[in-house]
C-alpha cells in the first residue's frame, strides 16, 4: 500500500473536525452506511459469538453501537470514534445509550488493555485512516477467539468523479481507496487468521453534480488528502468538473459508483494453538446462508 504519490496520505485533523461538523446531517444522508451496516449486522448472525467486551469502531452518531447492544444484550459495547461532534449527537440519542460507553480516541491508538475486546465492528472507518496501524491496533486488543467485521472502500469508489475531476485539475481531488487483496495481505501482516474478504458494488443516482457534492459534505466525506487544495474552488473549475461528469449520465441521472469490501478475521492464536472457533464459514458458505435466511423471511 504504498503512497508515492500522496494518493493516501490523509490529513487526520481535517478530516475529524469534518466529521464532527456532518453529526448533525450524517444520519438523513447516510443511507449507504446504513444499509451496508446492516449487512455488516446480518453477516453476525452466521458467527456463534458470545462477546464480554465488543468495540463499535469508528461509531459516529451510534446506531452500530445501538444495534449491536440489542444482539448482545450481556456485553459492554464500547463506542469509540475520533470526532467529538459524533460522539456527542451520539450521547443526545437518550437513555437508551446508557448502556454503552463512548470513547473520544484514535482507531490506531485505542485506551484499551491487550486482548481485551471478543469483538471489534467497524463499518466505513478503514478509508479514513492508516489501515495498517488500525489492523494492527485492532490484532492488539482482541483476544484469543476474537473476532473483527469490518467494510471498507474500494478503489472503483467515486471512479466517475475522481475521472471528472482528472480531466480538468492535476491536484488530487478524490481519496485513492485500499484494494480489498492490499487489505487481506495488511491483516496477515498484523497477525489476523483466516480472513476473509468479499466485494459488492452500489451505485447511488443523483440529479447533478452539486447533490452529491451536498451528500458527500453531509457525511463528512470530503477531500481530506494531505495534499488537497486550499481554498475554495472557482465557480469555473467546478463548472469544467460538472462538465466532465455529464459524459456519465444515463436515463437522465448521474451514477455514483461506491466498492463497498467486506472483511472479517479471528483473532490471534493462543497457546493452545486455537485461532477461532471451530464454525469458520467460508465466503461460499455465507452467501448461501444469508440467501436463505432472506428466503424465510
Amino acid at each position: 500500500m504504498a503512497d508515492e504519490d500522496g494518493a493516501y496520505l490523509l490529513d487526520a485533523a481535517f478530516a475529524r473536525r469534518a466529521f464532527s461538523r456532518a453529526s448533525a446531517t450524517y444520519e438523513t444522508a447516510a443511507v449507504l452506511q446504513g444499509e451496508v451496516r446492516n449487512l455488516l449486522l446480518e453477516r453476525l448472525e452466521l458467527t456463534d459469538l458470545e462477546p464480554r467486551l465488543v468495540l463499535d469502531a469508528g461509531a459516529g452518531t451510534g446506531l452500530g453501537g445501538r444495534a449491536l447492544k440489542r444482539r448482545y444484550p450481556k456485553a459492554r459495547v464500547l463506542t469509540v470514534d475520533s470526532a467529538p461532534g459524533m460522539l456527542h449527537a451520539a450521547g443526545a440519542r437518550g437513555s437508551w445509550w446508557r448502556p454503552l460507553s463512548r470513547i473520544c480516541a484514535d482507531a490506531a491508538r485505542l485506551p484499551l488493555p491487550d486482548a481485551s475486546v471478543d469483538l471489534v465492528f467497524s463499518n466505513f472507518m478503514l478509508p479514513w485512516s492508516d489501515p495498517e496501524r488500525v489492523l494492527a491496533e485492532f490484532r492488539r486488543v482482541l483476544a484469543p477467539r476474537g473476532f473483527l467485521t469490518f467494510t471498507s472502500l474500494g478503489p472503483d469508489t467515486l471512479r466517475e468523479l475522481r475521472a471528472a475531476w482528472a480531466s480538468v485539475d492535476s491536484s488530487p481531488r478524490v481519496h485513492a481507496f485500499i484494494d480489498m487483496h492490499d487489505l487481506g495481505d495488511a491483516l496477515v501482516r498484523s497477525g489476523f487468521a483466516e480472513p476473509v474478504l468479499d466485494v459488492e458494488r452500489y451505485t447511488l443516482e443523483y440529479a447533478d453534480v452539486s447533490r452529491l457534492a451536498a451528500d458527500l459534505k453531509a457525511v463528512g466525506e470530503v477531500n481530506a488528502l494531505a495534499g488537497r487544495p486550499r481554498g475554495l474552488t472557482s465557480p469555473r473549475k467546478f463548472g469544467a468538473m460538472r462538465a466532465a461528469y455529464e459524459a456519465h449520465r444515463r436515463n437522465g441521472r448521474l451514477p455514483a459508483t461506491y466498492e463497498v469490501v467486506f472483511g472479517q478475521a479471528w483473532g490471534p492464536r493462543d497457546s493452545s494453538g486455537r485461532s477461532g472457533p471451530s464454525n469458520t464459514v467460508s465466503l461460499e458458505d455465507m452467501r448461501r446462508q444469508l440467501a436463505a435466511k432472506r428466503g424465510r423471511r
